[in-house]
């Protein structure tokens, strides 16, 4: 796709996309991660199944599983580019704040932060992949343990996650005698390294890169690991089992996430016009054919 553009981050037209959706621009941030189910709304009913239906499965055996199903790194190879360029076939099913293919997304949240980080081309390229673990929607797993906001499995669900505690009254652990108090299989602040995730793109990216020897520096991998995180570092749970020097990490999830979550409603990129810079950086930190 190449339009002609005065700039690289203009409008386009987006029935030149894959999925052509509306664009919508100036939303305010209020407008943002609102989840008030409206049986009436397509789009909000679609956002409480998929977390209904992961909030009911996401039991610890069920993480255990996916990380053994996930982390033997056997499932296909790939280079960034081509698993990216999957992402335009992907629409998000836990997102109300945006219909739009999950490729422009990415090129929304790394392009803003270049214009405000001109100068961290690390910071820019994990803008671009953050959300590229989705690629295990194309290999079988359904997208309510692919997308959506994380949380620790094996304590108590924290009060701040997205429907609360009615969206897990089908989930066994919830009955769990091992896994429903405060803190569950965990010890006091035992740090958030140490948490057994709700399965999702967040922890299979990060492991992926790791797998895969990628240079980017750690902060980046902490923004990749925790950015859906929302309980924790915009709900303030979990806070009894976080070390004061996983402060470090909080900071860096909230400096990325103000450019994943307020991007959505940016105009939409240029994306043929923008590979070629992306590709230089894809090809320092993170080259040649991955084992996924």
């Amino acid at each position: 796709m190449r339009v002609k553009k005065d700039n690289v981050v203009g409008m386009i037209d987006p029935s030149l996309l894959l999925r052509p959706e509306k664009v919508y621009d100036g939303k305010p941030v209020e407008a943002f991660r609102d989840y008030t189910w409206d049986d009436s709304d397509p789009i909000r009913e679609r956002v409480r199944r998929t977390y209904y239906t992961m909030h009911t499965h996401m039991t610890v055996d069920f993480v255990k599983s996916k990380r053994d199903k996930w982390l033997k790194f056997n499932h296909f190879k790939s280079t960034v580019k081509d698993a990216l360029i999957k992402l335009n076939e992907l629409v998000d099913e836990s997102d109300p704040d945006t219909d739009l293919p999950n490729i422009v997304h990415a090129f929304q949240t790394a392009e803003r932060i270049r214009q405000d980080y001109p100068g961290d081309d690390w910071f820019q390229l994990t803008g671009l992949i953050h959300d590229l673990g989705k690629v295990m929607a194309f290999y079988g797993e359904p997208q309510w343990c692919v997308v959506g906001d994380t949380f620790p499995v094996g304590c108590r669900w924290g009060e701040s996650i997205v429907y609360g505690d009615d969206s897990f009254k089908d989930n066994p652990d919830t009955y769990n005698p091992k896994y429903n108090t405060e803190y569950g299989m965990y010890e006091p602040n035992c740090g958030i390294e140490n948490l057994m995730m709700s399965w999702g793109h967040d922890e299979y990216l990060y492991r992926v890169l790791v797998h895969n020897k990628s240079t980017l520096p750690k902060q980046a991998l902490y923004m990749i690991r925790y950015h859906s995180f929302y309980p924790w570092h915009a709900g303030g749970d979990y806070s009894h089992l976080i070390t004061d020097k996983d402060s470090y990490i909080k900071d860096a999830v909230l400096k990325f996430n103000q450019y994943d979550l307020y991007t959505k409603s940016a105009a939409v990129p240029d994306i043929e016009a923008l590979w070629p810079y992306y590709e230089g950086l894809i090809q320092r930190y993170i080259p040649g054919v991955l084992e996924w």
